[in-house]
């Protein structure tokens, strides 16, 4: 079952006319997710039809304005029409009290439950274990703590080929191996390997969001593998100093980081307004990892 990801803003700290700060909307099978919430964020799902009513959880990676400054006035927004089923916020520990004050401020009392799961950017942690997929937080390298996201759909087990299964008069005891990946043999001792007894394995979908951060060696542990990476790229690489002092990444980090965790694409993001035009900066992306897409807002995706 493949995710749908939809690009709600991909600009940076900075305000611009064509480009709102960043925030992402996932599907995962019949369940919604946000990805950080910069401002302007609720005004986006409205524009690409994404209803915050079917929100489950908001994943905020850290605690810079452009990342969640649209948070209250969504939560907000949840409130005045009537949500009543329980949203997760997860996100840095100070996220609470900020709402706290906000909502005490405009003696605001949400009409539903609103739970916070503390993110660490120190560790690998589980967050979500749904069944068929996995939610994760991981370490990226910023200049206050931050966490990225990766999501995963667990390996479903093989599909068998009936006829083979009858052909070679498989005992029901043994479907189950099989299922996992296990020869069978016949009596005879005749092998029949897996591939002639199941269809081809399901590719498991799996995406990473790695927010603002420098290079970061410990990505490579947190998710290797992965088929998908976002990964900003705050800048081209002429300005790699003003990346190293804003805890950024060029265009040619983020290649680089997609390359060394073995993604097979790469979507880039969180533009620096300095740069009206992309098409510069997914060139130079290009140039060392070729399957690479600068995203704009309002893109969707399917991750297979």
């Amino acid at each position: 079952m493949p995710f749908e990801l939809t690009i709600l803003g991909c600009g940076s700290a900075t305000p611009t006319l064509s480009r709102n700060p960043t925030s992402q909307h996932l599907r995962i099978y019949n369940t919604e997710y946000l990805i950080d919430c910069g401002e302007g964020t609720q005004l986006q799902m409205l524009k690409l039809h994404c209803k915050t009513s079917r929100l489950k959880a908001i994943f905020i990676s850290h605690l810079h304005g452009d990342h969640f400054f649209g948070l209250p006035g969504l939560l907000s927004t949840m409130h005045l029409m009537g949500r009543k089923n329980k949203l997760t916020v997860y996100g840095p520990a100070a996220i609470q009290e900020i709402l706290r004050v906000q909502f005490e401020a405009s003696e605001t009392d949400l009409r539903y439950p609103l739970e916070f799961i503390v993110t660490h950017a120190d560790r690998k942690e589980l967050l979500i274990d749904a069944g068929g997929y996995t939610v994760h937080s991981f370490p990226l390298n910023h200049r206050i703590p931050c966490t990225g996201f990766l999501f995963q759909e667990k390996q479903r087990p093989r599909n068998l080929r009936r006829d083979r299964i009858q052909q070679y008069n498989v005992p029901v005891v043994q479907m189950k191996a099989i299922k996992a990946g296990a020869d069978f043999t016949l009596p005879n001792g005749d092998v029949i390997p897996n591939a002639e007894l199941t269809f081809p394995l399901h590719k498991a979908a799996s995406y990473a969001f790695c927010s603002d951060t420098a290079p970061e060696p410990s990505l490579v542990n947190s998710i290797a593998g992965v088929e998908w990476i976002y990964h900003e790229a705050t800048f081209l690489n002429d300005l790699s100093d003003r990346a190293v002092d804003t805890f950024h990444s060029t265009t040619l980090q983020a290649a680089q980081a997609a390359l060394e965790v073995g993604a097979k694409k790469l979507l880039i993001g969180h533009y620096s307004s300095r740069y009206a035009a992309i098409s510069e900066l997914q060139s130079e992306a290009a140039s060392v990892f070729p399957e690479v897409v600068a995203v704009e807002d309002g893109m969707v995706f399917t991750i297979f």
